[in-house]
Order: structure tokens, then sequence, then C-alpha cells
């Protein structure tokens, strides 16, 4: 099992893990990431810009668009199939006793991995929540909290206050901390957790202070992000994730790291991100007539800005692809999407046990459209309906963009 079904909280089975292969954990240099969304993006960005800063840097993401091997990098190079076997291979008889998930597998695996390449950093986003992730076992050098928003609320809880109180629980005491963006009912979370780990200082405003509010000018008001540099990441809701990656490398440049990052550097590493690390499926423009554009944003609190970017496409009919897992807040999410008569919708059900069904996404719009269960039928129909002037947009689960991305490479 993947995803949100193969969740298993709790760190037991990770630590035992972790001592089989060495406490690799232990040996790694770290930035740690979490959010419910955004953390993917503002991991790439960081990595990105220490990698221009000269440093051999890992990168541990979830999940994959196309391959598994997508989830373990350095510098950018994908983790060889090879060395996955290995590893398993390597430690079979004690993965079949204690039977750890996919996720604590994956784990072990990549700082075991980063530790036999000695890289110089490595940047871990969190698979879910934050507290009980088995990532969670790295004491870090830096932690980030992108944002909250009601996402897998059946593990996290069903209120803002509640899933912060699980993301806050990366926070380690003496360890610095960068929030990405604030909300009234999360704020008081951080602040108390801050105060428990002793990085609160005499309160968010004071130099003593070693946690950060990238969107509320604390500390860092002097060097916050006042012009964005030219990035890959051309999504309008990219804005947040790199004022929290540019608070986070500001942040790790002053907590005594001697990492050398430069404002240069920052802006090499955001201007050429998706060459650099590998992201894809981030507003990405697959083809440009018809322009054709996937993202992997897949609930209510990433799926805003989508949406509002598609409506300000002013291509003069736009083609959307769209499917979800069941486990979204898709009631919401339908909401969202921009109606007219300029928006022909083919639901398609994504390639997972958890998707919700083409003829119930259908249902649930309750407007025109049509449902084709098979994504890669939803996006041929697409093609063939579009015009070279139209527009085609692909997302709404992580499984259809990864479709949409390897029919688009071939």
């Amino acid at each position: 099992m993947v995803g949100a079904a193969a969740y298993k909280p709790g760190l037991e089975n990770t630590f035992r893990l972790m001592e089989h292969v060495g406490n690799p954990h232990e040996h790694l240099r770290a930035i740690h990431v979490a959010g419910t969304n955004g953390k993917g993006s503002t991991s790439h960005l960081i990595a990105a810009a220490l990698q221009a800063s000269g440093l051999r840097v890992g990168l541990f993401t979830s999940p994959h668009l196309v391959s598994l091997t997508e989830r373990i990098r350095i510098n950018g190079a994908p983790i060889e199939e090879a060395e996955i076997t290995e590893f398993i291979e390597q430690n079979k008889d004690f993965l079949d006793s204690l039977q750890p998930s996919f996720f604590e597998t994956m784990t072990a695996l990549a700082f075991a991995y980063f530790v036999k390449r000695q890289v110089d950093v490595a940047v871990v986003e969190v698979g879910l929540g934050g507290r009980l992730d088995s990532t969670n076992v790295l004491t870090p050098l830096l932690s980030v909290i992108t944002n909250i928003g009601l996402d897998h609320t059946e593990f996290l809880g069903n209120t803002l206050r509640q899933i912060a109180k699980e993301k806050a629980g990366i926070m380690k005491p003496n360890i610095p901390c960068v929030i990405g963006e604030t909300h009234p009912q999360t704020m008081n979370v951080f602040l108390e957790r801050a105060q428990e780990c002793g990085i609160l200082g005499d309160g968010p405003e004071t130099t003593d202070c070693r946690i950060w509010f990238a969107d509320q000018c604390g500390y860092l008001r002097k060097v916050r992000l006042r012009e964005a540099p030219e990035c890959e990441l051309k999504g309008i809701y990219q804005e947040h994730n790199l004022q929290t990656a540019y608070v986070a490398l500001k942040a790790l440049k002053i907590s005594n790291f001697k990492f050398q990052i430069s404002n240069s550097a920052i802006r090499e590493g955001f201007a050429h991100l998706c060459s650099m690390t590998g992201l894809r499926g981030r507003w990405e423009t697959l083809c440009e007539r018809p322009l054709t554009i996937c993202d992997t944003g897949h609930n209510s609190h990433g799926l805003q800005y989508v949406a509002q970017q598609l409506k300000e496409l002013t291509n003069p009919h736009i083609w959307i692809v769209f499917g979800m897992v069941n486990d979204k807040d898709t009631d919401v999410v339908m909401r969202l999407m921009p109606k007219g008569e300029k928006y022909h919708y083919i639901f398609t059900t994504p390639n997972t046990k958890r998707a919700r069904s083409a003829q119930e996404m259908l249902a649930l719009w309750g407007k025109k459209g049509i449902a084709m269960e098979d994504p890669k039928e939803a996006i041929r129909y697409a093609q063939e309906h579009a015009q070279p002037e139209d527009a085609i947009f692909i997302g709404g689960s992580n499984y259809l963009v990864g479709e949409a991305c390897m029919m688009y490479d071939v």
C-alpha cells in the first residue's frame, strides 16, 4: 500500500529499522520540511539554492509521478533502481520480520543512501503529518512548516489547530524553525510549541527568537523577499513557497551552520529549479499548442490557486481533464473550480484503488461534462477536441498528473 492507506503512525518501527541499517539519521545534516501544501516545491527550492552554493545535496520527497526513483535524489540525479533492489535484498529478512510500511522502508533507504553517498546536507520532506511521520526521527539543522490546511483529516484532525499541532511536532528543542504561512487558528500553536522547544526567546519580534514567520515580517524583515527572482515554477501559489524557501535559506545562513549561501546562489537555484532538482507537475507546460498544463494540486487548499489561475487563462476554450482520490475534500473543490461555457470538463478515474470514479465526479459536479474512466482516453479526448488556440488542463490527482507526464514524454 502507498499513500494515506499505508499510513502507520508512530516512530517505533522506524527507529528499529534505522538501528538495523546503522542509524543514518544520526549522521545527516538535514532540513526538515512539513506542511499541508507546498512542502514539495519548497523542498526543491531550498535544495536548488544549496546546490547552486556548491553543496552536495540529498533530496527526499513524495509522492513520485512516474518512477519510484524520483523520491530520492542527489544534486537532482535520481537513485538508481539497482540501489533500491540492493537495499531490499540486503535487509530482506529483517524487513520480513518487522513488516514496516512502504514509507518507513523508503525513509530508511533514503537516509542510508545519503550517508553512503556522503551528501553535505539533505532536504527531507515529511510524508504525512509531522509528529508521527517516519522522517521525524531526524534532529535537523532547521525545521520548515509551509502552511496548514484541511487534508488527511482522518489521521491529523478535523480543525486547523489540530492539524497544526501534528505539523508542529517536527519542531525540536533548540532547533530553529521557519513557518511559511500563518493563520489566526494556528499562530498560537506554533508559538506554544516554540516556547516548549526553547526557540521563542522573549517573543517573535526579538533578535533572540529562532522561530520565524515568513509572511509576518518577524526578525528577518530586513532580508525578506521583496522582489521575487525569476523562477521556473509559474503557479501563482508559488509566491508563498518562494518566500518560505527564501527565509529558510536566510535562517540557515545566520544560524551558524557555516553555509555560504549568497543571493546570487539563491537566484540561480530558483531560476533553474526544475533542471537542477527534477521537479515536475507544478503548473508545468507539457505542450505549447494547444497550451497543455498539469498541476499536482489535489485538495481545496492547493486547488483554490489552480482554479484562480485557470480563470485567468484567456484561451477561447479550456478543456479540463480532472480526477481525484476519495480521501480529499471533493465537494469543496467542485465549488472552487471555474464554471462557464468556455470550460469543458472531462472527469476521469486516476489509476489507484482510492480514486473516485469518473461517474461519481460528474455527479458531484452536477453540471455539463463527460465521464471517461480511463485517464489516457480522457486526455486523448481533450487532445482531439482542443483547437490549437485552446488550452488543456490536467490535474486533481498526482496519479493523473503522472499519467499525463508519461504520455507527453513519449
